[in-house]
């Protein structure tokens, strides 16, 4: 026996309006949701660069402009991989062991290779 509660899954698959179904959004509506994605997006970038200004010496309580923001973090980095490789090698002339996982690291050919940072620094 079939109770009257059953429907076939064609019969929702057709379109039959069922209690699970969610009214869809108007246009007015999909706008709004998209205007408010965007200014999510937004609020989290511009959250990215206040953070990078506390992090990156010499940013600190300076206007933010985001590419001076954008280029200073790349010159602090690329110094912070000369410090690391030269600690690096002070440590193995002095006969101590660096893993050979974090040698790797920082003397990848792609760490802050000039070609990929281009458009930001040159």
């Amino acid at each position: 026996m079939s109770s009257p509660n059953n429907t076939s899954p064609s019969s929702r698959e057709n379109g039959a309006a069922g209690a699970d179904e969610k009214p869809r959004l108007t246009e007015e509506e999909k706008k709004q949701n998209h205007i408010a994605s965007e200014q999510k997006r937004r609020q989290a970038i511009r959250e990215g660069f206040d953070r990078l200004t506390e992090l990156v010496p010499g940013l600190e309580g300076q206007g933010r402009s985001e590419g001076l923001v954008l280029k200073r973090t790349v010159e602090y980095m690329r110094l912070q991989v000369q410090e690391r490789r030269a600690l690096i090698e002070r440590i193995e002339q002095s006969g101590g062991h660096v893993d050979d996982e974090f040698k790797k690291l920082v003397s990848s050919p792609r760490t802050f290779s000039p070609r990929l940072l281009s458009p930001i620094l040159l």
